[in-house]
């Protein structure tokens, strides 16, 4: 029994890897280098919710927040303390203000990556 390949066949299948493999890594790194994403960006890339601030927290970084329901989390209302990434949210905002925050789900814990008031659009600070 022989096998026989044709070493064009071969290297056409692997440049043509080779290509999709760079294609996809030039999109990655344009999409990551734009820095003007609209609310419909941040809610895919995290979740929007709706909520109450009880308690800032500066020296931990961290916000207590009573907030309804987050449907694409599957999680029902609840207070709930978050990681803030953005260290200015903790200056900006106090216990009474009613927001809009997204949450992404970052090395196991849920944290707050863009807040507004809840009368104002979600901006984010990717």
């Amino acid at each position: 029994m022989t096998f026989r390949f044709n070493v064009t066949d071969l290297s056409i299948r692997k440049n043509l890897k080779r290509m999709l493999v760079f294609s996809a890594f030039c999109f990655t790194a344009a999409y990551a280098q734009d820095k003007h994403h609209s609310p419909a960006d941040a809610v895919s890339a995290g979740h929007m919710a709706d909520g109450e601030i009880k308690k800032v927290n500066r020296d931990n970084k961290k916000m207590t927040i009573k907030h309804g329901d987050i449907k694409s989390l599957d999680m029902p209302s609840m207070t709930m303390v978050f990681q803030i990434r953005d260290t200015s949210i903790l200056e900006t905002f106090k216990a009474g203000d009613k927001v809009k925050f997204v949450i992404e789900k970052l090395d196991g814990a849920f944290v707050v990556t863009s807040m507004q008031l809840a009368n104002k659009s979600i901006e984010t600070d990717r």
